[in-house]
């Protein structure tokens, strides 16, 4: 079941790379792998090695107190490549809650939004002092209020909207996937089946 989500306020961790696909995100070798084991622990798996396939300390999410950070700010383009449902399920499982950045994949952006991982879109120019902030303070915090829609940024980099379909977003509020969304409305759709068949009772011959 999707995780409801409000507001939330973590740390943030920079991921460097334009164009980082989704094969990236998770090889598609670990894509056969039971998901209720949990996808997280495949999350950057290579990138996040160095070429003898050990874990680089220099890698973000690699240094000491990175898994606690529920924010992610990734550069243009995140999530593009194949239309892999897998690149968000690691992200999700490894507690990841919204990634900040300038674009994402369109197919990434909307796997995002229904699976309950808050995709935002951050000029340019605003990841960018973002990701020096944090470099000079890395235990700075970022908040993502879905509920006010804004992106509180540290220090004097301000508050920023944030832009999200207004059925997606009710779905994330509430920890609902899109059907069982519809089944809230339940006693509407019941009263207008109603009125229908009273109004064209041909339809029950």
């Amino acid at each position: 079941m999707m995780k409801a989500f409000t507001r939330e306020t973590s740390t943030a961790i920079a991921i460097p790379g334009v164009n980082c696909d989704t094969d990236q995100i998770i090889p598609g070798r670990f894509l056969k792998a039971d998901r209720a084991q949990g996808y997280g622990q495949f999350l950057f798996h290579d990138i996040r090695r160095d070429e003898h396939g050990e874990i680089d300390p220099s890698f973000p999410l690699n240094r000491p107190g990175a898994d606690a950070a529920t924010i992610l700010l990734v550069e243009d383009n995140f999530g593009c490549g194949s239309s892999r449902e897998g690149a968000v399920y690691a992200l999700v499982d490894h507690g990841v809650r919204a990634v900040i950045g300038p674009s994402f994949g369109d197919i990434f952006f909307n796997n995002a939004l229904k699976n309950g991982l808050v995709p935002v879109r951050l000029a340019a120019e605003h990841c960018e002092a973002l990701a020096d902030y944090l470099t000079r303070f890395p235990a700075a915090e970022v908040s993502v209020d879905l509920e006010a829609a804004e992106l509180v940024l540290p220090g004097h980099l301000g508050i920023h909207p944030i832009a999200i379909d207004h059925f997606a977003r009710d779905c994330i509020l509430g920890g609902l996937d899109e059907i069982e969304m519809t089944f809230t409305f339940m006693e509407q759709i019941t009263a207008f089946e109603k009125d229908r068949m009273a109004s064209h009772s041909w339809l029950d011959r």
